[in-house]
Formats: C-alpha cells, sequence, structure tokens
C-alpha cells in the first residue's frame, strides 16, 4: 500500500514539470501557455527509494460555475480530498497572489497533510517570493526547482514519515501471491495462463465524439472533465478500473483533426501525445458520432491502429438521439465495410456514452477482440491448411514459372503474424496475400484483427533439424 500526492496550485506554477521529473518520464504536456492540463492525470512516482501516486492536476481558478474553469477546479478539488498529502506550489518569481491566499484557505479545510512548495527558487529571483509564501501559514516552504531537480532531497525528507505511516499500516497484510503454471493445449502446445496485468485500450476519435463521457460511464463516476466544448482533452490521460470483474487500463485521448487543421503548438503536442497511446494500447476503441459517421478523420484514425497493429473496436456514439435505428444500423455496416475493408468483420458497437446503454456490449466486444489479437495455431494445422489454399487456388506462375510454397509457421502473437517459406517470395502478388490473409480471417475465426504475413524464401528451415530428429 502506497500514499497518494496531488500537486496543486495556480496555472503555470510547473505543477506538470515536478510531475515529469518525479514520474521519470515526459508523460504530462508542458508549455508556457497558462492552463495546459486539464484532467487528473496520474502516475508512479520515484524519489530516492520511495515510490508512491502522484496526481498531476488543473490549474486553480476562482470559478465556482459550470463553465469549463469551473469544471476543472471541481476535478482538482476532488483530488485534493482524495490524496493523502497535497503539495501546493507557488511561483517563486511571481509571489504570493490573492488567488494564492483563497487557495490556501481552501486547502487548508479540505485536506491535513499540506506541504508548501516555492517553484521556481533558484537564483536571486525567487527570494522574495519564498518570504512571501510565510505568510500563507502553511509552514515552512519548501525551495524547489522542477525544472533542475533542486530541492528533491528536502521533498524526500518530508514525504518518508508520510511513507512510514503506510508502511506501518500495510504489514499487517497477508501475502496473496500465488503460484501461475503453465498448462499444456490438446496439441501439445504451452498455453500462458493471462496474468493479472490490466488490459490496456485507448479510446480515439474526432473531437467532441464523447470519448471522455464513455470513460466516466465506465468507471461509474466523473473521473475526466466532460463538456459541450470541442477539445477539452489535451493530453492522453490513462486511468485504472475495474470493469466487469476486470482490471482495465484506459487511455482517453485529445480529439484527432486533420492534419491540416492543426496548427497551434499546443494541439500538436496534444494529437501526438494521443498517437503515442494508440502504441501502448492492445486494443483501440474508434469512436464515432452517429451524426456524423465515418468522416475522412474517422478513417485515418481507424487505418492508424490497424497500421500499428492494435485490435480495433468501432463503437457508434449518441445512438440514443438516433430516431431510425434499424435504418441506421444497415447503413453503417455498409460504410464500414467498404470504407474500411483491412477491418472487415472488426466489431461495430452502438453505445449511448450519456446513458450507458450498450456499454455492456461494448465491454464485450473489447475481450472477444484482445483474444483474436492473442490467437495462436499450431504449426500443423497452419501447413495443413496451407496445402488445401494451394491445391484449391493455387498462386499465379509468372513467366510459366511455377511458385512453390513449402512450409507456414506462426512467429508470433499480438497481432497473429505468419511467414510462408516460398520458392520466389517477390514474384507473389499482393492479391495472393490478400486472399491468404483473408482464408486466415475466416478459417481461423480472426474477424477484424490486424494480420501480418510474410514471405520468405527458401525450404523448410526446420526440415533438418526434424529429420535428425527421426534418425536419432
Amino acid at each position: 500500500m502506497t500514499f497518494t500526492m496531488a500537486i496543486v496550485g495556480r496555472p503555470n506554477v510547473g505543477k506538470s514539470t515536478l510531475f515529469n521529473r518525479l514520474v521519470g518520464k515526459k508523460l504530462a504536456l508542458v508549455d508556457d501557455t497558462p492552463g495546459v492540463t486539464r484532467d487528473l492525470r496520474e502516475g508512479e512516482a520515484r524519489l530516492g527509494d520511495l515510490r508512491f501516486t502522484v496526481v498531476d492536476t488543473a490549474g486553480l481558478e476562482q470559478a465556482t460555475d459550470e463553465s469549463l474553469q469551473g469544471r476543472m477546479r471541481a476535478l482538482t478539488e476532488r483530488a485534493v480530498e482524495m490524496a493523502d498529502v497535497c503539495l501546493f506550489m507557488l511561483d517563486a518569481r511571481v509571489g504570493v497572489t490573492a488567488d494564492d491566499e483563497v487557495f490556501a484557505n481552501i486547502l487548508r479545510r479540505k485536506n491535513a497533510r499540506v506541504i508548501l512548495a516555492v517553484n521556481k527558487a533558484e537564483g536571486k529571483a525567487g527570494e522574495a517570493g519564498y518570504y512571501e509564501a510565510f505568510n500563507l501559514g502553511l509552514g515552512e516552504p519548501l525551495q524547489i526547482s522542477g525544472e533542475h531537480g533542486e530541492g528533491m532531497e528536502d521533498l524526500y525528507a518530508l514525504l518518508m514519515p508520510i511513507h512510514d505511516d503506510f508502511e506501518n499500516a500495510d504489514s499487517f497484510e497477508p501475502e496473496t501471491n500465488v503460484d501461475i503454471s503453465d498448462e499444456v493445449d490438446e496439441f501439445g502446445e504451452a498455453e500462458i495462463i493471462p496474468d493479472d496485468r490490466p488490459l490496456q485500450i485507448a479510446v480515439v476519435g474526432r473531437p467532441n465524439a464523447g470519448k471522455s463521457t464513455l470513460i466516466n460511464q465506465i468507471m461509474g463516476e466523473e473521473r475526466l472533465l466532460t463538456g459541450p466544448e470541442a477539445g477539452i482533452t489535451r493530453d492522453a490521460i490513462s486511468v485504472r478500473t475495474k470493469w466487469e470483474g476486470r482490471e482495465f487500463r484506459i487511455f482517453d485521448t485529445a480529439g484527432m483533426r486533420k492534419k491540416a487543421k492543426v496548427q497551434e503548438k499546443l494541439e500538436k503536442l496534444s494529437v501526438s501525445d494521443g498517437l503515442r497511446a494508440v502504441k501502448f494500447a492492445e486494443v483501440v476503441v474508434v469512436l464515432l458520432d452517429v451524426q456524423v459517421p465515418f468522416e475522412q478523420q474517422d478513417l485515418r484514425i481507424a487505418d492508424l491502429a490497424e497500421r500499428e497493429g492494435r485490435a480495433v473496436v468501432v463503437a457508434v456514439n449518441k445512438w440514443d438521439l438516433e430516431d431510425e435505428k434499424n435504418q441506421k444500423l444497415l447503413e453503417l455496416r455498409e460504410k464500414f465495410g467498404r470504407l474500411l475493408p483491412q477491418l472487415r468483420g472488426a466489431p461495430m458497437v452502438m453505445v449511448s456514452a450519456l446513458t450507458g446503454k450498450g456499454v455492456d456490449r461494448l465491454h464485450d466486444a473489447i475481450i472477444k477482440a484482445h483474444n483474436t489479437w492473442n490467437t495462436r495455431i499450431s504449426t500443423a494445422k497452419l501447413n495443413r491448411w496451407l496445402k488445401a489454399m494451394i491445391e484449391g487456388h493455387p498462386p499465379p506462375a509468372p513467366s510459366g514459372r511455377r511458385i512453390k510454397m513449402r512450409y507456414m509457421t506462426q512467429v508470433k502473437t499480438r497481432p497473429p503474424t505468419f511467414v510462408v517459406f516460398t520458392s520466389v517470395p517477390d514474384k507473389v502478388p499482393e492479391s495472393y496475400k490478400r486472399f491468404l490473409v483473408n482464408g486466415l480471417r475466416v478459417d481461423f475465426d480472426m474477424p477484424g484483427t490486424p494480420i501480418r504475413l510474410f514471405l520468405r524464401g527458401g525450404d523448410n528451415p526446420f526440415a533438418a533439424k526434424a529429420a535428425k530428429r527421426r534418425i536419432h
């Protein structure tokens, strides 16, 4: 059991810079523009031998209405209440502002443990702000520099007693380690029992498709900032939750617009952060808006997920707003098969992120897509299948020279990847490779999942070893 520390303060005081330093990665977007962070971002912090959870929050502003700033503040205050300790950051070069005084009073009421930190305190420029901070009545301020790493030893000394409290409370918990072993399937190949790591999914789509609303619905709480404004989410926020008994890590990504429309530096950072989330994910949920589905950007996003080799599930949101559901469903399925042939057979689920209708079916589709993505087929089965495919539909004979396909094996999963050893791999047309890939999808029940097929020259590379075993 570990403790949680929330970093709070006005916009642009350096919270995300310190967050990135503590987690040892550039997870949070950092820019000179105030208010870059809007959601809560969690990370596993390392400070010396201390391990704890750190939360980066939106900048506190004096707004309590239903405006975007007001909703951001409400989310930050919720993080303050849930955290075990709050690190309240000031900008030493700006000094104590009226807003800082207001927020100091809020922190005193909402959290018992508050560490006051004066950031950007390196050099003489921050001395005046450091001495002003004593007036807030939160104890002696901690002088730090999130950018340069100064003051981390002092922060360690303040956090160690909190860590020890949690260690003592945790020392009475029983051990629950379980020995996980391999099982052997009916074909004699080892099948690894899945471990307890969370299934990683990324929710992607155009701005205002309802990605954050969907994730809040899955979690059963208002964990992510939502609203009518397009582009609220700026960086890829990951949250962990148990969904129908299984652990998930879900990435909420910034809405992706056409490249030509992405001009501002901050939006470019947001989009690149979302692309990284796709690469980390195992299953990508492409969220469409039923009122404007399958626009060019939707197709590009889905194609990106397939090219990255991720399992793909298409979810059509705002289904509760559609009147002619039967007609719309037929239209969507026809467009899906025609516009995304590389994902033909991938699950398409109708949902309402607002009401929760269809979210249970989305869960089942994600689990099935993930299982298919992990499919492994025995070499014996593959070679029997390849022989039947060649007999039924032989490869073409360029310049009258027959192409011999001698052997096939699966070299990896996630996604399923196969190698066929053939006499002249460079002469096999793309159309025949597609024929084989489509056959794999149908005959081994792998609809929609990306399949990689490579051709290599030469004979069966394992034939010599097999012959040697037979001799002995």
